[in-house]
C-alpha cells in the first residue's frame, strides 16, 4: 500500500506539545519506542482523530510492527463496536480494509486473524467470513490451526445449513474425534443418510473413543433408533452401502438381552416405509425365535397393535364408503381376511409361548404336558405332540417326571380303547434309559396298572414278573449309578412290594411265599416287609413261621429298627401264650443287646410277664435289672415302679433297700425327691429316727436358698415328731449346708437364679432379709415346744440390748 501524504489540513492535528515526540521520530523513524511514546502521549492528552492520525502514521512507517498494528487495530474495533454493522456497513468496511493492510505483511500472527474473524462474525458477511476463515487456515502453520477452528465451527454453527456441513466435514479430516457432533447437525439438519454414514464408519473404527462416554452398544442403539424413526428419509442402496436389515439382524444376533426390542424396531422400520407384509414375515419370524418370555410379549403385543391399526383403518375405510354409499367386494374380502389373521394370531398365542418355553429347554417336561392340553381333543395334533416330546427329550436330562409322559401317552390310547398301541408305547418305555431306577420302577407300575383296569390280572402278573426278572445271586449295586436302571431295576423295593400286593391279591398263599422269599434272598427286605410277611402267615394260622419271619428280621436289622421289631414280636408270643420259658428266652434274647434308650418297654413287658404267668419274686428281680439297664432318664420312673411293685407284693418294708440304692444311683434332683419319698414312708411306718436320718443324709445336696420346700417339709416334721435339741440340730445343719454351698461357685449362679424366681426385686409387700435369719426368729417362738427356762429379766434385757448374729450358735443351749 502506498505511503500516505500529508496535506496542508492535517497539520493541525501536530501541535506545539507534540514537537518534542517529532523531533525524536524524525531522528530515527524505524524505532518502535518513540512511536509507542507518542502514542500513549496522544492516548493521555489527544482526541480521538489525533490518536488515529499518530498509529496511522506509525503503521505507515512501520509495517511489520506487530505491537503497533495491534494497538492500532484494537482501537479501531473498540471504537466501532457500537455501531450497527448493518447500518454502518462503509465504517466496518474501512476496519476491514485496514486489517487487510496489517495481514499483508504479519499473516503468520494468529492473533492479528483472531481479531478479523471475530470482527467479521459481527458483521453480516457470510461469503467474506467463509473465505477469510479459509484463508487463514493457508496462512498458518497447523499447530496454530485449533485457535482458527473454534471459531471457525462457531460461525458455521450460526450459519448453519450447507455451509455448516461442509465446514464440519473439513474439521472431520482433522479432528474424526468430534464425529458425534457432525452426526448430531446432520440429524438436526435431516441429514440421516450421511449421519448414518458416519456411525458406520465409527462403529467401525475399533480406535474410536466418545467423547461423551458412550459405548459401542450405545452408538449403536442410537443409530437404530434414528434409521428405524426416519427409515422414509434414509436412502439405502448397493452403492451408499446402507443396509438397515442387516445391520438390526446383526445385532440381534450379538446383544441377546435385546431380540425383543430390536424385533420390534425391525418391523417398525418396515411398517414406516409401506412394507407392510415385510413387516409381518418379521414379526412371525421373532415371536417363532425368541428365547425368552419377555422378549415374545413385547414382539407379540406389538404385533397385535400392528394388526388392529391395519384392521382400524380398514374399518374407517369401509365405514366412509358406506357413508357415501360406495360398496367395493375387494376391500370388504380384504378386511375379513385382516380380521381372520388377527383370530387366529390370538388363537396362537399359548401355542407360541409354549413354544418359547420350550426353546428355553426342550427336555421340559410339564412344558410338553401343557402343550399336549393346549390341543384338547385334537387326536392327530396330540398324537404328533407326544411324539415330538419323547424323540427330542433327553432322558438322563429331563426336568420333571419323564416317566409319566410316556404313561399318559400310553393311557391317551387306552382312553381311545385301543390297548394294543398302548402295550406297544409301554413296551417301548420301559427300555428308556430314565435318569433313575424309580422312574422305570413307576413306568412297569403303570403298565401294571393299565392291565389292572383293563382286568387283565394274569398280563399283570406277567408284566411284574417280567421286571423283577433277575440272576439267582444278584451282585449288582441298586445305587450304582455306572449301571443303567434296566440292571438294577430288579433290586426296586417299590417295584417288588407292588408286585407283592399284586400276588396276594390274585394267586395262592405259596406264590405269595415264593416271592417274599425271592426277597430275602436279594436282600431289599425292609422292616415293613419283615412286618407284612409275618401278619400274611397269622392270617393264615402259621405262627409258628410268623415267629420265624420275626426271627430272620431281627437277624437283618439292628437297633432302632429291632426294637419295633421286637416289640411286635413279643407282644404277639405273649399274646400266643406258648411256653413260660420259651417266652423267658425270647425276652432274654431281647435285652442282651439292647441300648438304654429302647430297654424300659421291654424289661416292662418282660416283668408284667412274670407278674401274670411265672413268680413275683423273679419279676422283682427283672425290675431290678431294669434299674440298672434303662437310660438315665427313665431310672427314676424305673425305681418308682420298681418300689411300687415291691410295696403291692412284699409290703412297705420291703422297699428300703430299693429305696437306699435309689438314693445312691440317681443324680441329686432326683436322689432329693427319693429321699422325701423315702422319709414319708418311714414316717407312715412310725420309724421317725429313721426317717430324721433320711432327712439328715438328703440335706448335703438340697441347697437352703434353691431348695426352700426340702428344709419346708424337714421343719414341719420336726414339728410334728421332734424336739428342741432335733430341732436346733435340723438348723445346724442347714446352716452349716449353707455354708458349704456358699463357698461353692457353680451355686451362685442357681441360688441368684432361684431368688429372682421366687421374691422379684422391688415388688411390693416383698421383705428381702436373710432367710436363715428369719428362720432363727422364728425358732425363738415356734409352736408346739416349750421353753426349758424362762431366766432372769435383767437377762433377757441384756441379751436384748447385744447386737444379735443371725449366725451365730447358741454354745450353751447345745451343751445342754
Amino acid at each position: 500500500m502506498a505511503e500516505i501524504q500529508h496535506t496542508p489540513s492535517d497539520l493541525y492535528l501536530v501541535s506545539n506539545e507534540d514537537s518534542v515526540y517529532e523531533q525524536d521520530i524524525l531522528r530515527d523513524p524505524t524505532r518502535v519506542k518513540p512511536w509507542l511514546e507518542y502514542i500513549d502521549f496522544k492516548t493521555r492528552h489527544g482526541s480521538v482523530l489525533e490518536r488515529a492520525f499518530v498509529m496511522e502514521r506509525a503503521c505507515v512507517k512501520l509495517p511489520r510492527s506487530y505491537k503497533l498494528w495491534k494497538l492500532y487495530l484494537s482501537f479501531r474495533v473498540k471504537h466501532i463496536s457500537k455501531l450497527n454493522p448493518a447500518i454502518h456497513a462503509a465504517e466496518y468496511r474501512k476496519v476491514n480494509a485496514l486489517f487487510e493492510r496489517s495481514l499483508i505483511l504479519l499473516h503468520k500472527m494468529p492473533s492479528i486473524w483472531e481479531m478479523y474473524l471475530k470482527f467479521l462474525m459481527k458483521q453480516p458477511v457470510v461469503t467474506l467470513s467463509r473465505r477469510t476463515f479459509d484463508r487463514a487456515l493457508r496462512a498458518l502453520p497447523i499447530t496454530q490451526h485449533n485457535r482458527i477452528w473454534s471459531l471457525y465451527l462457531s460461525f458455521a454453527n450460526a450459519a448453519s445449513g450447507e455451509t455448516a456441513v461442509k465446514t464440519w466435514r473439513r474439521y472431520m479430516q482433522v479432528h474424526p474425534e468430534d464425529a458425534e457432533d457432525l452426526i448430531e447437525l446432520l440429524v438436526l439438519r435431516g441429514g440421516y443418510t450421511e449421519a448414518a454414514k458416519r456411525y458406520i464408519d465409527i462403529l467401525n473404527d475399533t480406535r474410536f473413543s466418545s467423547k461423551r462416554g458412550k459405548g459401542h452398544y450405545e452408538l449403536w442403539s442410537e443409530m437404530v433408533e434414528m434409521l428405524v424413526e426416519h427409515a422414509p428419509e434414509v436412502e439405502t442402496s448397493y452403492e451408499n452401502g446402507i443396509d438397515v436389515e442387516g445391520i438390526i439382524r446383526s445385532g440381534i444376533v450379538r446383544f441377546g438381552d435385546q431380540r425383543g426390542k430390536l424385533w420390534v424396531g425391525l418391523a417398525t422400520y418396515w411398517i414406516r416405509r409401506g412394507s407392510f407384509e415385510r413387516a409381518r414375515d418379521i414379526f412371525e419370524e421373532g415371536i417363532t425365535t425368541v428365547m425368552t418370555v419377555r422378549d415374545f410379549t413385547l414382539i407379540f403385543d406389538a404385533y397385535a397393535e400392528f394388526e388392529e391399526s391395519i384392521i382400524g383403518a380398514l374399518m374407517d375405510a369401509s365405514a366412509s364408503r358406506a357413508g357415501k354409499g360406495i360398496e367395493s367386494e375387494e376391500s370388504d374380502l380384504e378386511l375379513d381376511i385382516r380380521m381372520m389373521r388377527f383370530e387366529n394370531l390370538m388363537d396362537r398365542r399359548p401355542f407360541l409361548l409354549n413354544d418359547v418355553l420350550l426353546r428355553q429347554n426342550p427336555n421340559n417336561v410339564p412344558e410338553w404336558e401343557k402343550r399336549v392340553a393346549l390341543w384338547g381333543d385334537k387326536k392327530v395334533e396330540v398324537v404328533q405332540t407326544y411324539t415330538d416330546a419323547i424323540t427330542t427329550i433327553n432322558p438322563k436330562r429331563a426336568v420333571g417326571p419323564f416317566h409319566q409322559l410316556w404313561a399318559n401317552y400310553a393311557k391317551f390310547y387306552e382312553r381311545g380303547g385301543d390297548i394294543r398301541n398302548a402295550r406297544i408305547i409301554m413296551e417301548k418305555a420301559v427300555k428308556v434309559p430314565f435318569k433313575s431306577v424309580a422312574e422305570l420302577a413307576d413306568m412297569w407300575i403303570e403298565w401294571a396298572e393299565m392291565e389292572l383296569r383293563n382286568e387283565n390280572y394274569d398280563d399283570a402278573v406277567r408284566v411284574m414278573a417280567k421286571a423283577i426278572q433277575a440272576p439267582k445271586r444278584s451282585n449288582v449295586d441298586y445305587f450304582d449309578e455306572a449301571l443303567s436302571p434296566q440292571q438294577r431295576v430288579h433290586k426296586s423295593w417299590k417295584l417288588w412290594s407292588f408286585y407283592v400286593d399284586l400276588v396276594e391279591s390274585v394267586s395262592t398263599l405259596d406264590e405269595v411265599k415264593k416271592v417274599y422269599e425271592r426277597i430275602f434272598e436279594l436282600r431289599i427286605a425292609t422292616p415293613q416287609t419283615v412286618v407284612n410277611y409275618a401278619n400274611l402267615l397269622e392270617e393264615h394260622k402259621y405262627y409258628e413261621e410268623s415267629f420265624k419271619i420275626f426271627e430272620r428280621g431281627l437277624d437283618l436289622f439292628s437297633y432302632p429298627v429291632a426294637f419295633e421289631l421286637w416289640n411286635l414280636y413279643l407282644t404277639k408270643a405273649v399274646d400266643r401264650k406258648i411256653g413260660i420259658e420259651r417266652l423267658r428266652d425270647l425276652f432274654e434274647q431281647a435285652v442282651e443287646d439292647c441300648p438304654p434308650k429302647f430297654a424300659k418297654t421291654i424289661y416292662l413287658m418282660y416283668g408284667n410277664l412274670e407278674e401274670e404267668r411265672g413268680l413275683a419274686r423273679h419279676a422283682m428281680r427283672i425290675y431290678e435289672r431294669a434299674t440298672r439297664a434303662v437310660s438315665d432318664e427313665d431310672r427314676a420312673d424305673m425305681f418308682n415302679f420298681y418300689i411300687t411293685k415291691s410295696a403291692s407284693n412284699f409290703g412297705l418294708p420291703s422297699t428300703r433297700p430299693i429305696y437306699e440304692r435309689a438314693i445312691t444311683a440317681l443324680p441329686d434332683s432326683e436322689a432329693k425327691e427319693m429321699c422325701l419319698k423315702f422319709a414319708d414312708m418311714e414316717k407312715r411306718l412310725g420309724e421317725i429316727d429313721r426317717a430324721r436320718a433320711i432327712y439328715g443324709h438328703a440335706s448335703q445336696f438340697c441347697d437352703p436358698r434353691t431348695n426352700v420346700d426340702f428344709w419346708t417339709k424337714w421343719e414341719q416334721f420336726e414339728v410334728q415328731h421332734g424336739n428342741e435339741d432335733t430341732f436346733k440340730e435340723m438348723l445346724r445343719i442347714k446352716r452349716s449346708v449353707q455354708a458349704k454351698y456358699n463357698t461353692d461357685v457353680n451355686f451362685i449362679a442357681s441360688q441368684a437364679l432361684a431368688r429372682s424366681l421366687q421374691k422379684p426385686e422391688g415388688s411390693p409387700g416383698v421383705e428381702t432379709t436373710d432367710p436363715i435369719a428369719a428362720l432363727e426368729r422364728q425358732s425363738s417362738t415356734l409352736h408346739g415346744f416349750v421353753s426349758a427356762s424362762t431366766g432372769p429379766k435383767e437377762m433377757h434385757r441384756a441379751q436384748d440390748a447385744q447386737p444379735s448374729n443371725p449366725d451365730a450358735i447358741d454354745i450353751d443351749n447345745l451343751d445342754d
